[in-house]
């Protein structure tokens, strides 16, 4: 039995929408980065780009749990010596809902150029209910990651 290698003409890619309410963020993250992976199908090859598009809609309604909102800072580096920056989670909510999604499932990912513009390519977030992705007819995906 040979071993099965995904090649261009083999894959397909789906569009799936998921709305972020009420979600736990990092279980939240952690499927949507397996999805945008490919590790869902059973065509996945590690070097090829398998994954599906993946379309979050409610950003600003994501929740964390236990006291992660008060605690969590984002760092960033300015390129300056000394110039850390860290932005509280609260912050960051509030300004820019879709680099918290963004943050968490690019943790998610190996570290390597193909996660890299996989995450550019098909990961689409955005804070309120609307999304301009109609004509590609997303699917809806449910995850039982809400807070309890």
């Amino acid at each position: 039995m040979k071993t099965f290698s995904a090649t261009p003409a083999t894959i397909q890619h789906k569009w799936f929408v998921v709305d972020a309410d009420g979600q736990v963020l990092g279980r939240l993250a952690s499927e949507i980065a397996r999805i945008i992976r490919g590790k869902h199908k059973p065509v996945f090859t590690p070097h090829m780009d398998t994954g599906d598009f993946v379309i979050v809609l409610n950003a600003s309604k994501v929740v964390v749990t236990g006291r992660k909102a008060e605690q969590k800072k984002y760092f960033r580096h300015t390129g300056y010596m000394g110039h850390e920056r860290f932005t509280p989670f609260a912050s960051m909510l509030a300004r820019h809902p879709e680099r918290v999604i963004e943050k968490a499932v690019y943790g998610m990912l190996p570290k390597s150029s193909l996660a890299k513009q996989t995450l550019r390519r098909k990961l689409r977030v955005y804070a309120g209910s609307d999304h301009p992705h109609a004509a590609q007819q997303p699917t809806a995906l449910t995850f039982s990651t809400t807070s309890e």
